[in-house]
């Protein structure tokens, strides 16, 4: 059993859940957000349901790259060890191209993507110096094809970040160290990044969709899209039809 998870974007949202369920599966927890109050919350929620669960709790803003590093170290010294990362912290803002949001495209460019490569950074050398691990990212159905409006940069990182990690995967299996890597693509599952958009089809609930992602992480899967159904059928329907009806997604 990967025994000490760490979570980024862990104050709410998919984060907090993914929390609440490996807690309940037993396992020791560090989480970190920006949001401290929310996760000092959530410590006691976990805490009261699961107390032999340890949870240690960080402030991170992913953008601060450096503190990433730091943060993950910490992390590593106050467990013995980190077993497994889920890279996890993203946003959504954005808009058009062309139509004066660039602040809001650049920050979830940023966020998703680079911020990604930095929290993958950080567990990799962790993991190296291990000799194990199990690196999970958060990715999405929209990283199939390209999407419009305010999707169009969110989509394009995840898309990114779906690549960094097969590459991720690549480089482990030709090094052959032990060292899983794993994609997780959800599909529409109600989160704060969501909680505005209404009447979208196939959306899922907050617990069961996070415990479909969390069965898909604890089996180490390579890339999952979750829930299997309707976003296996849905994400091969993606890849094949023209761009006019998959924009409708968006």
């Amino acid at each position: 059993m990967r025994k000490t998870i760490i979570i980024t974007g862990a104050s709410s949202g998919l984060g907090a859940e993914m929390a609440r369920q490996f807690a309940a599966k037993g396992h020791d927890l560090g989480l970190c957000a920006r949001r401290t109050e929310r996760l000092e919350s959530l410590k006691s929620e976990i805490e009261a349901a699961h107390p032999e669960v340890n949870v240690v709790l960080k402030a991170l803003d992913v953008n601060d790259h450096d503190a990433v590093f730091s943060v993950f170290q910490d992390f590593r010294q106050t467990f013995g060890s980190i077993d497994r990362v889920i890279v996890n912290a993203g946003m959504g803002k954005g808009g058009s191209l062309g139509t004066g949001l660039f602040k809001y495209n650049k920050m979830t460019a940023e966020t998703n993507f680079v911020a990604a490569l930095a929290q993958c950074e950080a567990a990799l050398e962790i993991f190296r110096e291990q000799n194990h691990g199990h690196l999970v990212t958060i990715a999405s159905i929209s990283a199939l094809r390209g999407m419009p409006r305010a999707m169009t940069t969110y989509a394009a990182t995840k898309a990114a970040l779906l690549n960094l990690t097969e590459g991720i995967r690549a480089d482990m299996i030709r090094s052959g160290l032990p060292i899983a890597v794993s994609c997780i693509l959800p599909g529409f599952i109600r989160s704060e990044i969501n909680e505005k958009v209404k009447n979208t089809p196939f959306m899922c609930d907050t617990v069961p969709g996070v415990r479909s992602m969390v069965n898909a992480i604890d089996k180490e899967k390579a890339v999952a899209f979750v829930p299997g159904w309707p976003w296996r059928f849905i994400a091969f329907l993606m890849k094949r039809l023209p761009l006019k009806v998959v924009m409708k997604m968006g």
